[in-house]
């Protein structure tokens, strides 16, 4: 902010011998040799001697016009970076790809781990399942009584350690499950998402980035 306004008061450094001429913002035109007060807000005309126009001078931006046009250049920037990018990242896809074909297959390889870890992960599911059944039978079994050499009807601190233990590793199971099952809608999403990028550059028909307005 302090660099744009620096760089707006050097564009009111008067030239020696210029005259300066404006219609302020009532419609009443000022003449001065230095620039008048009334023209900071609209815009102003050095004169030669002879009365013709040397330049404009475009009026002093206010402090929301200059954070304004500052958001603009970044914006317009930011928006370069990512068309940048975008270019990068086309050119890497036509040389990666020959056919459309070639998607699908990437695809499935990149998938086919993912789905390993899935149905080991099912798999260690229905194990602990059944490890939590037989433990909470095990643990029914001491809460009857029908165990008559037991001294009351507590379950082993043992047996009880292992029921947590499945349990929290069902937890953990589950959570793996969801996470395995996003990471493969996603592989599959982005390769979708590439091939038809890549049949669209193929066509012509891709979608350019609007060029900035300078």
């Amino acid at each position: 902010m302090k660099k744009l306004l620096a760089m707006a008061a050097v564009m009111f450094i008067p030239a020696a011998g210029a005259s300066y001429k404006c219609v302020d913002e009532k419609g009443v035109t000022r003449i001065g040799d230095t620039p008048p007060p009334e023209c900071e807000h609209v815009p102003m005309y050095e004169m030669y001697s002879t009365g013709q126009v040397r330049r404009k001078i475009d009026p002093t931006p206010t402090p929301d016009q200059l954070k304004v046009r500052l958001e603009e250049q970044e914006k317009a920037k930011e928006a370069a970076l990512a068309a940048s990018e975008q270019k990068r990242k086309d050119t890497a896809l036509l040389a990666s790809y020959s056919n459309e074909k070639e998607f699908d297959v990437a695809r499935d390889r990149n998938v086919e781990p993912i789905a390993g870890r899935l149905r080991n992960a099912q798999d260690r599911l229905v194990e602990v399942d059944k490890n939590i059944k037989s433990f909470e039978e095990e643990m029914e079994f001491y809460r009857s009584g029908k165990r008559k050499s037991a001294k009351n009807n507590e379950p082993p601190p043992v047996l009880v350690a292992n029921l947590d233990r499945a349990k929290s590793e069902k937890v953990t199971l589950e959570k793996s499950l969801v996470t395995y099952q996003k990471q493969i809608e996603e592989t599959k999403a982005k390769y979708e998402t590439d091939k038809k990028r890549w049949i669209a550059l193929k066509t012509g028909t891709v979608e350019r980035p609007a060029e900035t307005v300078k």
